[in-house]
């Protein structure tokens, strides 16, 4: 059982491949956003622990997948895999009250992109861009576009796994 924890059958956070990402709120939402890619996006939460690592399911147009994520800030651990739609639906009933729906639109930006979510239900109102690097050092030298606001990575209020649990963020 190397790279997994003792006796759970769970990859050990060091086994996991990992996310390099920063999150921003949106001050406005850019111009011509529908020119953008976009793909309606549904997911919930199966279990959140205290440590808040996070096994969650996604639905991404026709694509279904479930994922493990642990840590918090910039670098965080992912395990990401494909699951079929059967799967998805029977395990989505556990999801009941944990869940966040939102349109992610793809903006090409400094040779990446952004993710920018804009959230629907219980949560519209709150858009929140996400960009992925390769590195630690891309990200540091990243500078946000100007419809972009506070950064808020280290923020676990905006986590998904919390806006779906708690709902929006109560102004500080």
């Amino acid at each position: 059982m190397k790279n997994f924890e003792k006796g759970l059958g769970v990859p050990s956070q060091e086994a996991l491949p990992k996310e390099i990402e920063r999150k921003f709120l949106i001050k406005s939402l850019p111009d011509n956003l529908e020119q953008y890619p976009h793909k309606e996006i549904r997911q919930g939460y199966l279990v959140v622990t205290e440590d808040g690592t996070e096994v969650r399911l996604r639905q991404k147009e026709e694509k279904y997948f479930q994922t493990i994520k642990s840590g918090g800030g910039k670098v965080r651990s992912e395990l990401e895999i494909e699951i079929t739609k059967e799967q998805f639906e029977v395990l989505w009933q556990a999801t009941q009250g944990k869940r966040v729906g939102k349109t992610r639109y793809e903006i090409p930006c400094q040779g990446g992109i952004i993710e920018l979510d804009v959230y629907h239900d219980d949560l519209a109102g709150l858009s929140v861009a996400e960009v992925e690097f390769t590195n630690e050092e891309d990200s540091d030298k990243f500078v946000a576009p100007e419809w972009m606001a506070t950064e808020v990575t280290d923020d676990a209020r905006y986590k998904n796994q919390n806006l779906a649990l708690r709902g929006l963020p109560k102004e500080e």
